[in-house]
Parts: structure tokens; sequence; C-alpha cells
């Protein structure tokens, strides 16, 4: 079952981030799917959540490329390292694009059940990005 759970885990990131094909996301997230990353919105449970958080992110970086450097599996687990690249020429969250260019790296953790991914785990360089984007801060005065 571990080659079938890359396999969804890679076509989450080609697919659906790097291609913004939103429907892919049905087929690879549970219904009841929980995202934990507290760096984006909380948005819904399940694949309609994860349209959005998508959205959010390739309507502000609309080139968004990810690259998945490693993956590993333990059991019903696949942890993948990544980086991603993107230029800000959209809304992010109220920010206005600054057409800048970013460089982040970091780690999804994907709990397997029935063949999707039902519980991700994400860590990334959040402060990394406002950063690059000459945002940090503004935020760190709020």
């Amino acid at each position: 079952m571990s080659e079938h759970n890359k396999v969804v885990v890679r076509r989450l990131f080609d697919e659906v981030w790097n291609a913004g094909n939103l429907p892919a996301i049905e087929e690879c997230l549970a219904r009841e799917y929980v995202h934990h990353d507290p760096s984006t919105p909380d948005y819904a449970r399940g694949p309609e959540g994860e349209k959005k958080r998508v959205s959010l992110y390739r309507t502000a970086f609309p080139d968004l490329r990810f690259k998945i450097e490693d993956l590993v599996e333990d059991g019903d687990t696949i942890v993948a390292r990544w980086t991603v690249r993107g230029t800000h020429k959209g809304d992010l969250g109220g920010v206005a694009p600054t057409g800048k260019p970013v460089l982040l790296s970091g780690m999804t953790i994907a709990r397997f059940s029935g063949g999707k991914i039902a519980e991700g785990w994400v860590n990334w360089d959040a402060r990394g990005m406002y950063e690059q984007l000459g945002i940090a801060r503004e935020l760190s005065a709020v």
C-alpha cells in the first residue's frame, strides 16, 4: 500500500499545488480530512477546505512550484520534505503583491486511511516567506 500512498502524495503536490487541478483534491483527500498548520488559515475540514487553501496560495503565487526532496514512509504515514518557489503576484490574505520571488522549505506528514490522506501536518518557513517579501517587520508590529 505504501507505493499507492506515495503516488497520492506526489499527485497532491504535482497535480494540485503545481498545476492547480483542484478536482484532483477529491481523489487525494478523505472526506473527513483534517489539516494541521498554524501558519495558514483554518478552513473547513475535508477537500473543500484544502481547495480554499490551495486557491489562496496559487492566487498569491501563480507560478508556485513545489519540488519533493524526500519521501519517507512508515506504515500508513508518508513524510514529504519539500521546497517551494514562486513570485508574489496576487493578494495574499490582504497582503498586496510585492512582485518578489520566494524560496522556502517545509515538511508535510500525511496519515492515510482507506487509500486517501485523512490527516496532514504541515510545517514550513512562513516567517522566511514574509522576510523575503519584505513585510516581516509590518507583521511583527501587529
